[in-house]
């Protein structure tokens, strides 16, 4: 399941931007399991420490157990699932046969009982014959059938049920993760929205099929399945396995049977229809299937990038070819995640379509695709034997996307996309801390958070970085091969790396997997001329409560850099104190000591360096978090030898430094350096880099630059480089920007409405408020943001009265209110209405308390927990 793009992950970057401020990260090397002499020569601990006092409160004696989610016990184990369904689209339900094959996991039992969540059912047998009825209740969702006479492990047993499902009756949940649980769900299914094709698919994760199929919707219950899928002739279909049999019926649907003939958890059980163009190729014998809307077909590829080199890496890489019949990738439309890797089918929501143009520096659709591919080794080969273990599962594919960004694109990609995934722990660490392997959750849903993927994803690549790839590679294929379709846990894979490393991993396990936080570093240098010593002085300040060890045992590397700049000399040193010292001979004064060379460690650190250290640091460093960190650290500095290291850096070898250096750029004291940028405005290869030199030569109002606006605007592919020249010119030419705008107004891109919109905002006439109406549900991500406040400061300077501003504020009210609209739609909308409601606090007449109803109602409504905990904070405001 992947949480970044209007999931997961996604969700834990959205509310850290809407809520939370910056965190850095440190970094961890591969180190000996305790400190050596000869490699870190003179090391001399100087300063002892006094204990750690922590107050402890007396607690009155509980006298019932503390929360323990066990792995779910196991009375009888099904083996096959064979399913028969069609679809009731008027009732949005689903008529389904099925036959299920099982024995007893282990005792002698006469009965067995699925979850089957809100079903009728129509009849029970047993299959052997048919006709044989079997007693059975039904009762809070349970379904238990009495099997007649007493089975053994030994036995095997077909039990035949007739059901109807019913998705949209009874209590509907969600969570940040997956905003709804109904298992099965049917899009325009009265055709009604002339704009939306007609689709019927499945989400399965947490425990979700039960709803439209009885299982045992458990993740440690593994199966073959299959099912046979009655459709209307021009849907195309998609299941799990193999598709086998097409058949036409003499009623004009057609049945479609699909085979997954390898054992897999029930909530990796999916399917899909609808009218979908489907475009194919084949690695190693193995097909690969795309799924799009037809207007998408010749884009399929694009959409799914690189998906035949990724399955290529990630088989070469674990040692493990991809183990499964096929793959296939399908987008739908309304789906309730972000996306869902569904054995052999992965599902995604419409955030992944796009034309050529649009597709251009789009990273998100490449992580997505590694994530959910990799989930196919962690999650489908290897499954958490329980929520509580979803690190087995989340945190791996989370580790994959950098994993492959490094391997593609070189290491400052995958340093970059760990900073954006850590930065979103760090974010909701701010607020929540728990173990990472957790059995005291409240809800399964809480487990999927920014722990499970993102710091587990983080903690992943520290180990790997301490053992060293071949010693970590080697490890996780024995976790894989040792548990394939089977399930696992955390233990498990502690084992799997000490058999082959033969080191002891408790202390890692004890403190990343099964306690809480991070570190909080603070990090001195000191340099003994008379000794010709370095110092480096580093102490642990988190706080030693709910779970957050005093000490963590930190294995590192410093890096000491002399004034050439040349390769640095590493020492490799552990830290096991709360404050302890770490000192190194050096003839001369370094030019830098570098904690945390590899910028690996999961913490926060405060790196008292100096100007001079940092300018050294970011034109001498190899790695991009390290030239971040002195860039971030440089650029509100007045120093012109900080300045011209700026100046430098728009040269750096990765793109995201070169923006930032291009964003920290002070015009207003050198103005020259516009003309060493300008050129960058249409030569730079990646499309944000344009885009910020666009904004910084906007910044200086100055017409020279009129002729690179219409140059790129000329040119440009990119849709955001082109929103940005479209800006630029509007500061040096309003009615050549408004010309160029009008042209656009029709395009369906994200961030070109909202550049038109922020254009028409400053100047707006009556009819670009129909613009901004027929564009609200374009617009999604921060662009929505930024579109529904420029829609309001349209209608105000409009001069729009107050009945005519309600009856438009109803429309952002709907959207607000609608699930089935994006997350960033739904704060857009929300936040537009809480920003028009405080203009009229205190002011007479009733749009005050009509606002606040609106904006209540939406909270209501809202099944996203992080987002209904922001919109609550706008009601007191």
């Amino acid at each position: 399941m992947k949480k970044q793009i209007a999931a997961l992950l996604f969700i834990a970057l959205f509310v850290a931007a809407c809520t939370a401020g910056k965190s850095g990260m440190g970094s961890s090397a591969k180190t000996p399991t305790s400190p050596s002499v000869s490699e870190v020569k003179a090391e001399v601990e100087k300063d002892s420490i006094e204990p750690v006092k922590v107050e402890v409160a007396e607690a009155p004696i509980p006298d019932t157990l503390p929360i323990y989610r066990a792995t779910p016990t196991m009375e009888n184990d099904i083996i096959h699932t064979k399913l028969d369904v069609k679809f009731d689209w008027k009732r949005q339900q689903l008529n389904g046969k099925a036959w299920i094959t099982a024995k007893p996991y282990f005792y002698p039992t006469s009965s067995i009982t699925f979850d089957a969540k809100n079903f009728d059912i129509g009849k029970v047998t047993m299959a052997y014959n048919g006709v044989q009825p079997l007693k059975y209740t039904y009762k809070n969702d349970r379904l238990t059938i009495d099997l007649g006479k007493i089975y053994t492990r030994n036995d095997k047993y077909t039990v035949y049920i007739e059901y109807t499902a019913k998705p949209n009756e009874g209590g509907e949940g969600g969570s940040a993760a997956i905003t709804s649980d109904k298992g099965l769900f049917f899009i325009n299914a009265d055709e009604s929205d002339p704009n939306k094709p007609r689709q019927v698919w499945t989400q399965g994760e947490t425990e979700s099929n039960s709803r439209w199929f009885p299982t045992f919707d458990k993740p440690n219950e593994r199966m073959t399945s299959e099912i046979f899928m009655t459709v209307e002739k021009k849907f195309k279909t998609l299941s799990n396995g193999l598709l086998k049999e097409m058949k036409t019926n003499s009623d004009g649907t057609r049945t479609d049977h699909w085979l997954m003939d390898l054992p897999h958890a029930p909530y990796l059980v999916m399917m899909a229809a609808g009218e979908f163009s489907i475009v194919s190729e084949r690695w190693r014998g193995k097909e690969i299937q795309y799924y799009v809307e037809p207007k998408y077909e010749k884009y399929a590829k694009a959409i799914y990038k690189n998906v035949p080199e990724i399955l290529e890496f990630f088989s070469n890489k674990l040692g493990v070819v991809y183990p499964w019949q096929k793959l296939a990738h399908i987008v739908v439309r309304d789906y309730v995640s972000g996306a869902m890797e569904n054995t052999t089918a992965i599902i995604y929501g419409e955030f992944m379509n796009g034309t050529e143009r649009e597709l251009i520096d789009k990273d998100a659709n490449e992580t997505v695709v590694a994530h959910e591919m990799f989930h196919h080794w962690f999650g489908d080969l290897v499954t958490a034997e329980s929520w509580s273990n979803l690190t087995v599962n989340e945190s791996f594919a989370d580790f994959s996307e950098a994993l492959w960004f490094e391997h593609k694109y070189g290491m400052d990609a995958g340093d970059a996309h760990r900073r954006e995934v850590m930065d979103g722990y760090m974010g909701e660490s701010e607020s929540k801390k728990r173990n990472l392997v957790d059995f005291k959750y409240n809800n399964r849903e809480d487990m999927f958070d920014a722990h499970s993927y993102n710091k587990g994803g983080g903690i992943l690549h520290m180990l790997r970085n301490y053992m060293g790839d071949e010693a970590f590679f080697e490890g996780v294929k024995k976790y894989l091969t040792d548990n394939a379709y089977k399930t696992g846990e955390s233990h498990q894979l502690r084992l799997a790396m000490e058999e082959v490393s033969g080191e002891d991993f408790n202390w890692f396990f004890n403190q990343w997997y099964y306690s809480s936080g991070h570190p909080v570093l603070d990090v001195k240098y000191e340099y003994d001329e008379a000794n010709r010593k370095v110092n480096v002085i580093v102490s642990q300040n988190q706080e030693p409560k709910d779970g957050v060890p005093a000490i963590f045992d930190l294995p590192l590397a410093i890096d000491i850099y002399d004034a050439a700049g040349k390769k640095p000399r590493r020492e490799k040193i552990r830290m096991t104190k709360r404050t302890q010292t770490f000192t190194f001979n050096a003839s001369t004064k370094p030019a830098l000591v570098d904690f945390d060379g590899d910028r690996m460690l999961l913490a926060q650190k405060i790196d008292n360096h100096n100007e001079e250290e940092y300018i050294f640091m970011l034109a001498n460093s190899s790695r991009y978090l390290a030239r971040m960190e002195a860039l971030e650290s440089l650029r509100e500095s007045d120093n012109p030898k900080a300045q011209e290291s700026i100046k430098k850096a728009v040269s750096d070898k990765f793109w995201e430094v070169r923006q930032a250096a291009i964003q920290a750029l002070k015009i207003k004291t050198d103005p020259s350096v516009l003309e060493k940028i300008a050129p960058l405005a249409e030569s730079d290869p990646r499309s944000s880099v344009r885009s910020a030199v666009l904004a910084k030569l906007a910044a200086s109002k100055d017409a020279k630059w009129a002729t690179v606006y219409r140059n790129v605007l000329a040119k440009e592919k990119a849709y955001p480089v082109i929103g940005s020249a479209m800006q630029a010119l509007y500061k040096v030419d309003a009615t050549g920007a408004m010309e160029m705008a009008k042209k656009y107004e029709n395009d369906e891109n994200a961030d070109l409405v909202n550049s038109i919109g922020s254009i028409y905002a400053e100047s707006p006439k009556p009819e670009h408020i129909e613009f901004f109406e027929r564009s609200l549900t374009k617009v999604d991500g921060m662009s929505g943001i930024g579109f529904y406040g420029s829609y309001l400061k349209a209608l105000d300077k409009v001069g729009v009265n107050d009945l005519d501003l309600m009856t438009k504020m109803k429309k952002i009210h709907e959207i607000g209110a609608n699930q089935s609209q994006s997350p960033w739609r739904r704060f857009a909308a929300a936040k537009a209405l809480n920003d028009l409601r405080k203009r009229y606090k205190g002011k007479s007449g009733s749009m005050f308390t009509d606002l606040s109803k609106m904006l209540t109602e939406i909270i209501e409504k809202e099944s996203n927990d992080q987002l209904k905990a922001i919109f609550s904070q706008m009601t007191v405001q």
